[in-house]
């Protein structure tokens, strides 16, 4: 069965190596997600319960401003707890701690597995760090809109308390992998390469 399994995909990838090659870059994006969806709410949990983070405001980088007249903040953690705060100092490390851990263990499966580049490693990790840096940014303004929102309707509009917030958390976590996830893939054909290697030369004899 197995065997069979093997000699399918093995002609499916020869039939259509760009359609596999972005398939098991969706598997393995989501396999990371899931991992960011299970760290996310434990390292919330571990600075809310150990820290006094929460209680640190952490607002910077106004590029702009609300309906009410108030800045936008692109990285906007107001102190105290959700919904009233915005989780402060201690959501925002959970947010990039976890994303970090996801992207560092991410750059090698998928540099390995989906597009086996033999490119410079090193090379490689600069750019991806720049796009990484890049795309947090991007993500961090985006999440300016929806994360208040999607914590208080399901925290306080429906009523749902912890629950609400451990599933805002996973919503929250989700929409922010969706960005990196259809920003990187480009990205990632440029970044891992393959390239051809030399053939050896030929030994003259006589």
């Amino acid at each position: 069965m197995i065997a069979a399994v093997r000699r399918a995909w093995s002609s499916f990838v020869v039939k259509h190596p760009e359609l596999s090659r972005f398939l098991v870059f969706l598997l393995i994006s989501n396999g990371v997600t899931v991992l960011q969806l299970a760290l996310m709410p434990i390292f919330r949990w571990g600075l809310d319960s150990f820290t006094g983070l929460v209680g640190v405001d952490f607002q910077v980088l106004p590029v702009g401003s609300q309906v009410d007249g108030s800045p936008y903040y692109m990285f906007d953690y107001a102190a105290g707890p959700l919904p009233a705060g915005g989780g402060g100092l201690a959501y925002f490390l959970a947010v990039q701690v976890t994303l970090l851990i996801a992207q560092v263990i991410n750059f090698f499966l998928q540099r390995n597995i989906t597009f086996k580049s033999n490119t410079s490693v090193w090379v490689a990790a600069a750019w991806y760090t720049a796009a990484y840096i890049v795309i947090t940014f991007i993500a961090a303004a985006a999440q300016g809109f929806y994360k208040a929102p999607i914590y208080h309707l399901l925290m306080t509009g429906w009523g749902w308390g912890a629950t609400g917030e451990v599933v805002a958390d996973v919503l929250t976590m989700i929409i922010n992998s969706a960005i990196s996830f259809w920003v990187f893939y480009p990205i990632f054909k440029v970044i891992f390469r393959q390239v051809p290697e030399e053939e050896p030369a030929a030994t003259v004899t006589r």
